[in-house]
């Protein structure tokens, strides 16, 4: 089983930008650890990051027909970006939304995701564990669907 982690805006500055939300884990750390957990799942995992909505959407559509499952961090564009809605919506690949903060505890602006819907699920508040609970996710719903 191969996914694809995709990290929108800021997320590449873990361990700097609003510790209290967001931690004291390094980006390079976090993927670090990401990999390991995923391995053992017996699951390969590609990790990407973009500040750009574009490179993001790129990143889904060079998916298809490489990777059976896709997490992404949409960041910010998780409020208002259709066009990453519409780029999962695409390929069809099963996707998982994560965010390390609870969204729905946090300003208004932010407990609305445009990008939920395009997913089979969404994991909010619990750091960057998040992710592993993602590719366990995933992992199971794929094994559920492929029986």
């Amino acid at each position: 089983m191969k996914l694809l982690i995709i990290n929108g805006p800021n997320i590449n500055l873990l361990g700097i930008r609003e510790k209290k939300i967001y931690g004291n884990t390094s980006y390079e750390k976090f993927c670090e650890d990401l990999i390991g957990n995923a391995k053992e799942q017996s699951i390969e995992v590609d990790i990407v990051q973009s500040n750009i909505e574009g490179e993001i959407i790129n990143y889904i559509h060079d998916a298809l027909g490489t990777y059976d499952g896709i997490v992404i961090n949409p960041g910010a564009y998780t409020h208002y970006s259709i066009a990453i809605y519409d780029a999962i919506k695409a390929v069809n690949i099963p996707t998982i939304e994560v965010h390390i903060s609870n969204i729905y505890s946090r300003e208004e602006y932010r407990r609305k995701s445009v990008i939920a819907p395009a997913c089979i699920g969404q994991i909010s508040g619990f750091g960057v564990y998040g992710y592993t609970l993602a590719i366990i996710g995933i992992k199971n719903y794929l094994e559920s669907v492929n029986q």
